[in-house]
């Protein structure tokens, strides 16, 4: 028997009409690559999303096919996400900061037909061109009188493409589960994976979202963590859907630029991952800042540390939101809400609890499986490999001709992990970075977040290295505050008070600067690779 409702046809176009029929005046705010701030509202974005669309359309392009951004956090982002979904095509968000051979994979594996592009990322367009084989035409993001020499060919400016574009353009009904967006992996070995992603999909995660992560209808949300990773982690679509003020900081994401963006448009929510918060909060540090507009920061991406959840609660008297997901996920898996029971805790227990990667939103399982797929206990002392389902978990990446999930749906996130009596899943590690020395197990993520306490640390790394007596044995990449060196056992000193004992590293390594993703997660493969013989020589 079949229920008695009406059918639906979605498509997230109806988010961004949603919000011009309730919220037409409520800003968007973006800072121009000029650093001019620029103000607009839902409703002009809906109009000029209809008229791209209208474009895209009297230009021959057709649904399904694939059209790619190469864009900073700004308005003409936002429309992109609207106006090329919404008539049917697949809003293809491309990374700025990927190596050139993995842009040239993607744009190719893909199939990208329009390259979106901002004015300072056309170099790196002008580099590949010759090895893009789909790409029929660039549009920049900038007024026809912006428009630069350049040696990319069928290039318009953004402004002149949508001019003539149909204000009133209808948008068109899709197959239940049409493809909407598509984003790769930021995997650092191998080429990146495909997720594509529907309009369903991306409705039910934002309605979840948004949910579960208790945005109120009169928030400002700052948003800082790129359009072009895993779709801003949905705010361009629950933002509009409750008509939040957004607030996108384009190419300033220092933390001067960032402190001016929320002191001035009265920020009270932000999202982003740790490395950017790291130069706010040295920013507020420096110049006695406080961050009086914010309550709320989402932060995820990677492991939040205790040393940066303590800055923003006792010193900005923020709340932190820990969440984790990952692009296959759409990417929202888990969230760290305060509870009641938080409100009767000290600040120890409190802080234990929120460093936890924290509880599965609604739509979402999750379990835990020892090496031969056996179910572990949820009772906080087991870890395995993380398992998750629901509605906005990929079954397959993008053209793999099997899925990616086990028979009964279930896909391995690549971490290692517990889940306690209450639901809270704590990472333990990624299963690739986890280290095993004489049978047991150590955190490299521990470790990293107990080494950044340390009052002279900013960043540190931890990796495993093959050691001839215990199988592996961490060694630690430190960046420091001054940049100059410590002394070893001043770091050993500290860390023994926070760590077993045999996790302490046998080796700590000073650099200038640790190396970094795309997205801000650290690299450690090439520090692998380059240190492992270190031990074994030794």
């Amino acid at each position: 028997m079949k229920g008695d409702m009406q059918r639906w046809k979605p498509n997230v176009a109806s988010i961004i009409e949603h919000a011009k029929e309730l919220h037409p005046t409520t800003e968007i705010v973006s800072r121009m690559i000029s650093g001019e701030i620029h103000r607009t509202n839902y409703d002009e974005v809906c109009v000029r999303a209809r008229k791209l669309a209208s474009a895209l359309e009297k230009d021959g392009y057709k649904k399904g096919d694939v059209l790619a951004t190469l864009a900073l956090n700004t308005y003409r982002h936002l429309e992109m996400y609207f106006g090329i979904s919404g008539m049917g095509a697949v809003t293809h968000t491309l990374n700025f900061r990927l190596h050139p051979e993995q842009a040239v994979y993607i744009i190719n594996h893909a199939e990208d037909k329009i390259i979106f592009c901002e004015l300072p990322f056309i170099p790196i367009l002008e580099a590949l061109k010759d090895q893009l084989k789909t790409v029929e035409k660039y549009v920049i993001l900038c007024d026809e009188s912006e428009m630069p020499e350049s040696t990319l060919e069928n290039t318009i400016s953004y402004e002149e493409y949508i001019k003539d574009g149909d204000e009133d353009y209808k948008w068109p009904a899709l197959e239940d589960d049409a493809a909407c967006a598509l984003c790769y992996t930021s995997g650092t070995t191998g080429n990146p994976k495909g997720v594509l992603y529907s309009h369903k999909s991306n409705i039910y995660h934002a309605t979840s979202a948004y949910a579960a992560l208790t945005i109120d209808k009169d928030d400002c949300i700052l948003m800082v963590v790129p359009m072009f990773h895993v779709l801003a982690w949905g705010i361009p679509y629950f933002g509009p859907m409750t008509g939040n003020k957004l607030v996108m900081p384009g190419m300033g994401m220092e933390g001067d630029s960032l402190y001016e963006l929320i002191d001035k448009e009265g920020v009270n929510s932000t999202f982003g991952v740790p490395t950017v918060w790291m130069q706010l909060l040295a920013y507020c540090r420096e110049n006695n800042k406080v961050l009086d507009s914010v309550k709320n920061t989402i932060i995820g991406g990677s492991a939040l540390s205790l040393a940066m959840l303590k800055e923003f609660d006792e010193v900005h008297d923020v709340n932190v939101i820990h969440a984790w997901g990952m692009t296959e996920m759409s990417p929202l898996g888990t969230t760290n809400l305060p509870t009641k029971e938080m409100e009767t805790m000290n600040k120890d227990e409190k802080y234990a609890i929120q460093l936890k990667q924290g509880r599965p939103v609604f739509g979402v399982e999750l379990k835990i499986t020892d090496d031969n797929g056996n179910d572990l206990p949820s009772d906080g002392e087991a870890y395995g490999h993380l398992m998750v389902r629901g509605p906005w978990i990929l079954q397959k990446y993008f053209k793999a001709e099997n899925d990616a999930v086990d028979e009964e749906g279930w896909f391995d996130t690549g971490d290692i992990s517990s889940i306690d009596k209450e639901g809270y899943m704590t990472i333990v590690d990624r299963a690739k970075d986890v280290i095993k020395t004489g049978g047991e197990w150590i955190s490299s993520i521990d470790l990293e977040n107990a080494a950044v306490g340390h009052p002279e640390i900013a960043e540190a790394c931890v990796v495993g290295v093959p050691h001839p007596k215990w199988d592996e044995r961490p060694i630690m990449f430190v960046v420091t505050n001054s940049g100059d060196k410590l002394e070893k056992d001043n770091i050993l000193d500290f860390l023994s008070s926070k760590v077993a004992k045999w996790w302490l590293p046998d080796e700590i390594i000073f650099l200038k600067e640790l190396p970094h993703g795309a997205t801000g997660k650290l690299l450690k493969f090439d520090l692998r690779e380059e240190y492992k013989n270190l031990l074994i020589d030794k």
